[in-house]
């Protein structure tokens, strides 16, 4: 016996609203009575950290880990942010002994733009009566998604590289039923890549973000030589002086990214460095001699009520020593608040890593991005690139851009983005009023009207009052059946291979 899974035309990764399709290859060497053969489509995100000791008087107030961890153990929690099912065979339910050779199932899924664990319903639905589905075949524990705390949102990407931390991955499962109490279900997977759709961009504005950072240099000393002694021996002392090296440069540097500020995978930077004179001076010989771009990611890991934040870096330009330096600023006679631009030049074609993910948030696992910038400037005596020498008055300047979103530059389809724009547009509904019984009037009172409540308009009415009453519908209620998957794609790696094995410590039960 043997089992495989072929897909139909995979493309490296898989996205929102792309059809799973494929065949289950079945080889019999022998008669087998075969009950059901069902295909699950299922995400996971699986999160693992250790119980810190009690260091300190807050960790003393801390909740009380599920499970009764104690300090030291290991405490897991795992969502299911992906479940769909798919029953291949039979259509009636009757179980049929199947003859040697080779049996094929097709299957075919459509991937949700949302995760599932945050949906109650969904989740009791998945129950089934008594944790089976009317199929009789076991689906799986939703009682524990239950009990966990979720967050609605798109799909994460695949995420590994944390080992026994965190991971979030996708498979394509089947599970092959044998009628019998002592014959074992065969079992089969494999997983895939997934890398969503970004979320509608904003409209392109001149406004920018930025991080700024101003400095003067510090007066370059010169040399005084004093005659001292019957020896003739000379001494020399050092002091501040303005005429050796002239007023020394003051000026603010500045990293500017368009607000809001995204960055898009596998596209260069939108960055731009610009200097500002802040002070007249003599002599302004500045040059810019080493520059390094730093994407840096915070991956936010909990599990229950602990939390920990791992920091990955990628390394988008790094020159130690550029060659030739840039010199800022045309003239030393230019007017204060006179600014000059690093030429884009030196990053423009340096594009994101495919191994960066794009930012994301799911129940136990979020990602964010910021941007470090350093910059190494040198004050020369001359506009000679020759007159800087080892010795000479240098300052490296630290900018950081904390908050920066990271897009997939999958782009949804326009039908989809027309669609929400068209469910955003409707007014907000009311909210729902609790009836009010009025008093019971005396003998002989005479019952007046309630008078209009102007925040229940009496033209919306009953038939205005229930127009809203449900909540503006999702992306998935949105769309529409036939809305295929995005074309254009960008590479995306990911860490690790799609069908390594996890390196999650296992689940307690």
């Amino acid at each position: 016996m043997s089992i495989r899974i072929a897909l139909d035309n995979p493309p490296e990764f898989y996205t929102n609203l792309d059809f799973i399709s494929g065949r289950v290859i079945l080889v019999l060497h022998r008669p087998e009575t075969i009950g059901n053969v069902i295909v699950k489509l299922e995400g996971e995100s699986h999160t693992a950290l250790t119980v810190p000791s009690t260091g300190d008087r807050d960790d003393l107030y801390r909740g009380r880990i599920p499970g009764g961890g104690g300090v030291g153990d290991i405490i897991t929690e795992s969502h299911k942010i992906l479940y769909r099912l798919f029953q291949v065979y039979p259509d009636d339910g009757a179980a049929l002994a199947f003859q040697p050779g080779t049996h094929e199932f097709k299957f075919n899924f459509k991937v949700p733009l949302n995760n599932i664990c945050h949906d109650p319903k969904a989740m009791s639905a998945l129950l089934g009566i008594g944790g089976l589905s009317g199929s009789g075949f076991r689906t799986m524990d939703g009682s524990k998604q239950l009990m966990l705390q979720h967050v609605k949102g798109t799909l994460p990407p695949s995420l590994t590289g944390f080992p026994q931390e965190a991971e979030i991955r996708y498979y394509i499962k089947v599970t092959i039923q044998r009628p019998g109490f002592f014959k074992e279900n065969w079992r089969y997977q494999v997983g895939f890549k997934f890398l969503p759709v970004e979320p509608p961009r904003p409209a392109k504005t001149s406004q920018e973000a930025f991080a700024r950072r101003p400095f003067t240099f510090r007066p370059q000393a010169a040399l005084h030589q004093k005659k001292s002694s019957f020896f003739g021996s000379r001494s020399s002392t050092a002091s501040p002086s303005s005429g050796a090296g002239g007023t020394p440069p003051s000026i603010e540097m500045s990293a500017r990214l368009p607000f809001p500020s995204i960055l898009t995978c596998n596209e260069p930077l939108p960055l731009r460095l610009i200097a500002r004179k802040l002070a007249p001076t003599e002599q302004q010989h500045v040059y810019l001699t080493a520059l390094e771009i730093v994407l840096v990611g915070h991956t936010q890991v909990r599990v229950h009520n602990l939390e920990n934040t791992e920091r990955s870096t990628w390394i988008l330009f790094s020159a130690p020593q550029l060659s030739p330096p840039i010199q800022l600023f045309n003239s030393p006679t230019d007017p204060v608040d006179a600014e000059f631009e690093i030429p884009k030049t030196l990053w423009k074609d340096r594009r994101l890593p495919n191994t960066v993910a794009p930012s994301f948030r799911t129940c136990n696992l979020a990602r964010t991005y910021g941007l470090e910038i350093m910059l190494t400037l040198t004050w020369a005596p001359s506009s000679s690139p020759s007159s800087l020498k080892p010795n000479s008055p240098s300052i490296t300047l630290p900018l950081k851009l904390s908050k920066v979103d990271v897009y997939s530059g999958i782009r949804p389809p326009q039908e989809l983005l027309n669609s929400v724009s068209t469910q955003n547009s409707r007014p907000p509904r009311l909210p729902n009023r609790p009836p009010q019984q009025p008093p019971r009037p005396g003998p002989g009172v005479n019952v007046q009207p309630p008078a209009p409540d102007p925040l229940y308009p009496p033209q919306l009415g009953t038939v205005g009052a229930t127009m809203y009453e449900e909540a503006p519908p999702s992306y998935d209620e949105a769309m529409a059946d036939q809305l295929a998957g995005p074309a254009a794609r960008p590479a995306y790696s990911g860490v690790t291979a799609e069908n390594a094995p996890s390196t999650m410590p296992a689940e307690k039960s």
